[in-house]
């Protein structure tokens, strides 16, 4: 036998090592713990079984089926089923009960809120906002402030048929002249009634500028706006009386307004949502604090 401390094959301490060298530094030559590759083995049988009873081999099109004809896809069809037989019932109620009747039935509310939570985060949420505050050119749902209506019913219809929304026949429809822009105002009577509507929103005091702004309102704007400034929701024409504002309140921006009008466009989706899920949005958006 040979001597292991001269043996090159062997270290100073009689472990067995591959011969290799490097800068003084001997690689050992230890066998694998029997644990280790008994689990080696072991996950290698188990893949192999795991690939014969599911799909598991990536083939052209699709992959192997498995044995057992299992697949997550399938799973989930059949959970998907599962949850809609469940609502079936409490759908069916919500869809044959009128949108005002809804919040009387206090299960039936309860659904139609959560319900309308989630369609409102996957449809609604990118205008609006997650929290329905709104933004510039969005409305903030959540305020008491309503251009056509902030009732059940009202909502259900701006829901359903949308606003300026040309493909819906039934869509709610209002249009502000462009007074600068189609030269029913000159330069000077824009800027005096901008000021007008700035001292009657009282951000402003009077001026000589809305003194001569009041007539240009009161000659142009009291048939939709109302003689006091309070709007008109028969015709979707805005409250100007108040602090809040669709496009700004600032000067510049009731200029712009006045001098070449907004034309916002809301989706109708009564098209493209189940008759359900409309009702489901419309009690959501009630219950959000400003419907009324």
């Amino acid at each position: 036998m040979s001597n292991p401390k001269q043996d090159p094959k062997f270290d100073v301490d009689g472990v067995p090592t591959t011969g290799h060298e490097w800068d003084g530094i001997r690689e050992y030559d230890k066998p694998l713990p029997r644990w280790w590759l008994y689990l080696l083995f072991g996950t290698i049988v188990w893949a192999i079984g795991y690939c014969i009873v599911y799909p598991a081999i990536p083939l052209w099109q699709g992959a192997t089926p498995g044995t057992s004809g299992w697949s997550s896809r399938g799973q989930l069809a059949a959970e998907m089923k599962a949850v809609d037989a469940r609502r079936a019932d409490i759908l069916a109620a919500i869809e044959a009960t009128p949108v005002e009747q809804i919040p009387q039935n206090e299960k039936l509310m309860s659904f139609a809120i959560e319900g309308g939570r989630s369609a409102f985060k996957v449809y609604c949420a990118q205008c609006h906002g997650s929290g329905a505050q709104g933004g510039k050119g969005y409305p903030n749902l959540n305020d008491d402030d309503w251009l056509w209506g902030g009732d059940l019913a009202t909502i259900h219809q701006t829901i359903q048929h949308g606003i300026r929304f040309e493909a819906d026949e039934n869509t709610r429809l209002s249009m502000m002249p462009a007074f600068g822009r189609d030269g029913l105002l000159d330069a000077q009577q824009l800027r005096d009634v901008t000021a007008y509507v700035r001292v009657i929103s009282k951000q402003d005091a009077p001026s000589a500028a809305s003194r001569r702004g009041a007539k240009v309102f009161a000659d142009n704007c009291v048939s939709c706006h109302g003689e006091t400034g309070q709007g008109d929701r028969t015709q979707g024409a805005p409250n100007l009386t108040d602090a809040i504002w669709l496009y700004g309140g600032d000067t510049e921006s009731i200029l712009e307004t006045v001098t070449n009008s907004r034309f916002g466009v809301m989706p109708a989706w009564g098209g493209r949502l189940e008759p359900v899920t409309v009702k489901q949005l419309a009690v959501y958006v009630h219950s959000l604090g400003g419907g009324e």
